[in-house]
């Protein structure tokens, strides 16, 4: 029997793109419905830079630590600290940061509920049947369905609704994350707890990089590799050795895919639109994905809106062309990072050696913490350039 309720957006996921953009179409006057799954917490290193915190308004007591430096370490142990001048990057709990951002749609007006989507179809009308089960009062589960106008797909990296509405969507890459929250050495430790480690080294990820980041009264440790076989826990496990957190209490394991690139399509022409990890918008190479996911998810929200408004599906495909006008040339470039950087160790010890140079330092956090690239010091850029062709010669010293 299908349900006669009807809401103008059914959004499934209650991330940090799906609740935004919950929020964001409540904000707008929309009827809308956060459709999210219990007990999921996503394996991430928490990081968020001071753009996200200044445009998502987000509350300093959400933030478990304030990160003022971040050390590189190569395959040769070579070490190389690169501190934030007069800033630094927020980091949050992904438990506690995630509902915070669902109770903000609900108290914007969205309606929230727990249930696991199953398919959507469309009526006779155009309109779209959303099927997803729950469970009752007593633990038995049951399905049920919604009508809506439009529906946002925002579950993730195996996404659904993508499976559904796009095809082929399940055969993008993906980096498989796993790390291990524990619990932090006390203060009297040799550990830093204002400063994340990352780990380039092919035992540690043959394709990705290692993590050890603080997170107040704990840290996050973490892996990743798209590699067949390569064990991330033992990683892991070598991760917490390297940085004195053997014998720390192991609180809880996450693992999860993280997507490589963004899909090529985010809607299907009608009525359905991506947003997040299932819209593919993790950055290459650093593997970032909260700030992407935020603003795809505003993106998303702005239009869904205007699809609602005007009946026309073309306004879905907005929210991946602006999208990829803001942010498409730094995963270009992120993305070649990777290939060529991560690809053995005589690379990665050549990268972090060119992490010693100020020059890379000053615009890297600038552009990691503003969002975009710097284009106000072109002479810095030409120095770089020339670096970086050098080490890739092999003409420079590690």
């Amino acid at each position: 029997m299908t349900s006669s309720e009807i809401f103008d957006v059914v959004v499934v996921g209650g991330g940090p793109s799906g609740a935004t953009a919950a929020h964001n179409l409540a904000k707008l006057g929309r009827s809308v419905l956060l459709l999210d799954r219990a007990g999921r917490i996503k394996p991430c290193g928490g990081a968020i830079p001071p753009r996200l915190i200044r445009d998502f308004d987000i509350p300093d007591h959400l933030l478990v630590a304030h990160v003022s430096s971040a050390r590189m370490v190569s395959p040769s142990d070579q070490q190389v600290d690169m501190p934030i001048d007069g800033g630094f990057v927020g980091m949050v709990d992904r438990d506690v940061f995630d509902e915070w951002l669902r109770t903000r749609a609900a108290e914007a007006g969205a309606q929230r509920r727990i249930g696991l989507f199953k398919r959507f179809e469309r009526d006779e009308t155009g309109a779209t049947i959303v099927h997803y089960e729950e469970r009752s009062a007593d633990g038995a589960s049951m399905e049920s369905t919604v009508r809506a106008r439009a529906l946002i797909g925002a579950d993730g990296a195996l996404s659904a609704v993508a499976r559904q509405c796009l095809p082929g969507a399940d055969r993008q890459p993906y980096v498989f994350a796993y790390h291990e929250i524990v619990r932090a050495p006390p203060a009297a430790s040799s550990f830093d707890g204002t400063r994340c480690d990352v780990y380039y080294r092919g035992s540690v990820s043959p394709d990705f990089y290692g993590w050890v980041f603080p997170h107040g009264d704990t840290v996050s440790v973490g892996t990743g590799s798209a590699r067949k076989g390569f064990s991330l826990r033992e990683s892991v496990g070598g991760l917490r050795d390297a940085a004195g957190l053997a014998t720390s209490e192991t609180i809880r394991r996450e693992g999860a895919p993280i997507p490589l690139h963004p899909l090529p399509r985010w809607d299907d022409g009608h009525s359905v639109l991506l947003a997040g990890d299932a819209a593919g918008v993790v950055a290459p190479a650093s593997g970032e994905g909260i700030y992407y996911a935020m603003i795809g998810g505003r993106l998303s929200a702005e239009a869904v809106d205007e699809f609602l408004e005007t009946g026309s599906a073309k306004a879905l495909r907005n929210a991946r062309k602006r999208f990829m006008r803001l942010h498409g040339v730094v995963f270009w470039i992120l993305g070649v990072m990777q290939w060529y950087w991560y690809s053995n160790d005589r690379r990665r010890e050549r990268f972090v050696s060119i992490c010693r140079d100020r020059d890379v330092q000053k615009l890297t956090w600038d552009a990691y913490m503003n969002k975009e690239l710097v284009r106000a010091k072109p002479v810095a850029h030409v120095r770089i350039f020339f670096k970086n062709l050098a080490h890739m010669a092999g003409l420079a010293s590690a």
